[in-house]
């Protein structure tokens, strides 16, 4: 299996892709978007077991949230609620679940790989802070921050194509994660730009915030003006998912889902 390596800029043009791809059913994918927050909701409420499943499920759900891409590209009607048949091939929602299962226990590991050898510092800092001085602690997570967070980008790149190859390919485990972390490595540029971008826009929709409350608005009202906005920007970024597969791997093949 071949992947593109595309220049750095081709990560600002995913973003615009996942633009263009909302726009053309917009109210279906604000309401993935909503049905992905529900579960969010849902998962937080029955802590800590809850987040655990969920973050297992992201393979599935990156999955559904791919099939409406596919759909809306090839000019079908996507229906939310039915993207749940995307996982009714046989063996494919086992295999995800596996997926998820391995992601949460790879970022477990990373955790601990990255915060026990300094937990004899940590545990310093925290005995060591007075009147509410957090700058010893924040001194003394640094380092572990930035092996967790050098870890997490090795995880997020064997993961990140892993259930569209699954899915649409057919591949084995141990193959997608393989195929998905070269792919992520040759277009590494992209995914750079890629990540400021979306960087870039939640720091506005957090700016949008801070200069309603500025404004006199109170932090509930200013919340709730947010809210569509959030979820908005939820859904575009789930349509960018797409082209980072698509101008990387081609075109998938032809949806089931949709009318």
């Amino acid at each position: 299996m071949q992947a593109a390596s595309l220049p750095a800029k081709a990560g600002w043009q995913w973003a615009r892709e996942g633009l263009a791809l909302f726009r053309m059913q917009p109210m279906a994918m604000f309401t993935w978007a909503l049905t992905v927050g529900f579960m969010v909701v849902i998962a937080s409420i029955l802590n800590p077991i809850g987040p655990i499943l969920f973050v297992a499920g992201m393979p599935s759900i990156t999955v559904m949230s791919l099939e409406a891409c596919r759909a809306i590209e090839q000019g079908k009607t996507v229906l939310p609620l039915r993207l749940f048949l995307a996982l009714k091939p046989p063996g494919l929602f086992k295999k995800l679940l596996a997926m998820g299962a391995i992601y949460v226990a790879a970022v477990l590991l990373a955790g601990l790989v990255s915060f026990l050898p300094f937990a004899d510092s940590l545990r310093d800092a925290l005995q060591g802070m007075a009147d509410n001085d957090v700058t010893p602690l924040l001194t003394a997570l640094r380092m572990p921050l930035i092996v967790f967070g050098v870890l997490y980008v090795i995880i997020a790149g064997l993961f990140w194509h892993a259930p569209a190859l699954v899915a649409w390919h057919k591949l084995g485990l141990r193959k997608a994660l393989f195929f998905s972390g070269i792919a992520c490595w040759r277009n590494k540029g992209a995914f750079l730009v890629y990540g400021l971008t979306w960087l870039a826009v939640v720091l506005a929709l957090e700016a949008g915030t801070g200069l309603l409350e500025a404004v006199g608005v109170s932090d509930t009202i200013a919340d709730l003006i947010q809210m569509p906005f959030n979820f908005a920007a939820a859904a575009v970024l789930y349509c960018s998912f797409y082209p980072t597969y698509t101008r990387v791997f081609g075109q998938p093949p032809a949806s089931a889902f949709g009318t």
